[in-house]
């Protein structure tokens, strides 16, 4: 299975971010747009047990993704993922419900991405904060890539948005199973609450 290697950036200035990949010639792959994302596991929670990943996502199109649990290592995750597109979010949906999986975990984020030297670079706004995602070929690849847009290597953070998600839920005792923006419209997070370091 292909390598999926990449890190998490918590930034405050999100347009920042933006203009300077545009002054470094980065093109628009996918503009601004609403992205819905629906996590799912068995009765018996294996996939989260094995670190496991089974997600349908609805951006620019619709997809389906597994992952294999993952290896952190200086901010930087690595796994395997498999990744392909479906015609149909509703019905890919009832099919893995028929097959026994349950939606555990949804989570929404505003996200619009862009290619810079072979690299992928989201800009990611969720409920919780403001993200900037770097997928590259090794993690050198990513540090180099995160001094560019001006970010600190030393911030960058390998965990999943779920992740991040925990550990709010449990430094603020919150109960809400999902995020999104409906659940936390108006709330103010700190950085401290997930566990990130501000990068910007």
């Amino acid at each position: 299975m292909p390598l999926e290697i990449e890190s998490k950036f918590y930034v405050h200035n999100l347009p920042a971010i933006e203009a300077r990949l545009k002054t470094l010639g980065a093109v628009c792959r996918v503009p601004r747009q609403l992205e819905t994302n629906l996590r799912f596991d068995d009765a018996q929670n294996r996939l989260q047990t094995e670190r496991n990943v089974l997600r349908l996502r609805r951006y620019d199109e619709a997809r389906l993704t597994f992952k294999s649990g993952k290896t952190s290592a200086n901010g930087v995750a690595t796994r395997q993922e498999i990744e392909v597109s479906v015609s149909d979010f509703e019905q890919t949906r009832a099919l893995l419900e028929g097959l026994g999986f349950r939606v555990f975990f949804t989570y929404e984020k505003y996200r619009a991405m862009y290619e810079l030297e072979a690299a992928s670079i989201t800009l990611d706004e969720l409920p919780f904060g403001n993200f900037v995602e770097i997928e590259a070929e090794t993690p050198a690849e990513i540090a180099r890539l995160a001094q560019r847009l001006g970010l600190n290597p030393a911030a960058a953070s390998a965990e999943s948005y779920h992740g991040l998600f925990q550990h709010l839920k449990s430094a603020r005792g919150l109960t809400a199973r999902d995020l999104t923006f409906d659940t936390f419209s108006h709330q103010i997070f700190a950085p401290s609450d997930m566990k990130v370091t501000l990068a910007d």
